[in-house]
């Protein structure tokens, strides 16, 4: 028993690109610093994960202009990727249509920054909990972390911790947790965190951010005693990176070892 490498294709502007978390704005485009653009179609990212046999990965929608790019995703591998960004009540149901295995929620569910119950209860009852993944990607405030929406730029009133975790639980059938401190800058991932989601999380998680060598999955594996899988971005070498290889992780995937 190990914890997975789990892939991802993050869209801005209807294109696969790496960006550094914190630096996504809405209002203030020059501040975006982008680690890779892929002159590749998001389809063909679906396609090679189809190939490996890669499933549960995210795709997700960052900002407006990727709908389009997302939908070729899903259809080039159906019912294998998870999709998020935008995710709403009223949108959900298409994008399981559109061949999604699962929604990813975030923004949606806090209003004006404050958490919805009711809304996390009526979209867990209209695509199902088994359907559902609740994206809990946070910053670092204080000795502990808070849930952070719109691209990661507006902390919300929900700090993750044992009991948050434990409440959404009951609505959904999995967690997403980008670190967005650390999101992009391959500089090593907030072990703290990726601890503190093994032990309390009562469905699986997947943590993304700040992974910067093979070794990581190991740790991952080690510090959350295999109850956490890790997304591997900016480092892979399928989007420019030049310290993991992505046969590297479909190699763990199989047998655990770091060879």
């Amino acid at each position: 028993m190990h914890s997975l490498f789990r892939p991802c294709i993050d869209l801005h502007n209807g294109q696969v690109k790496q960006i550094v978390g914190g630096t996504l704005h809405d209002t203030n485009a020059s501040t975006l610093q982008t680690n890779f653009v892929s002159d590749q179609p998001a389809s063909h990212y679906a396609q090679l994960y189809r190939q490996h046999g890669l499933q549960g990965g995210h795709v997700i929608m960052l900002g407006p202009g990727n709908v389009a790019a997302a939908s070729e995703a899903l259809a080039a591998w159906p019912g294998a990727l998870q999709v998020g960004g935008g995710i709403t009540l009223e949108n959900a149901h298409e994008w399981i249509d559109r061949g999604a295995s699962k929604v990813i929620v975030t923004s949606w569910l806090f209003p004006k920054g404050r958490f919805s119950e009711e809304r996390l209860r009526q979209l867990a009852s209209k695509v199902g909990r088994e359907r559902l993944v609740v994206d809990l990607s946070c910053r670092r405030v204080g000795d502990g972390w808070v849930v952070a929406m719109d691209r990661w730029q507006t902390l919300t009133d929900m700090r993750v911790d044992a009991a948050a975790l434990l409440r959404l639980a009951a609505f959904c059938s999995e967690f997403l947790v980008h670190a967005a401190d650390v999101e992009g800058l391959c500089g090593g991932i907030d072990v703290e965190l990726v601890r503190c989601l093994g032990e309390w999380s009562p469905v699986p998680v997947t943590y993304a951010g700040g992974a910067a060598s093979i070794g990581d999955l190991g740790l991952v594996s080690r510090v959350s005693q295999a109850r956490v899988d890790l997304t591997i971005g900016s480092a892979l070498d399928i989007f420019g990176g030049d310290k993991i290889r992505f046969d590297q992780c479909v190699a763990w995937n199989k047998t655990g070892r770091l060879d």
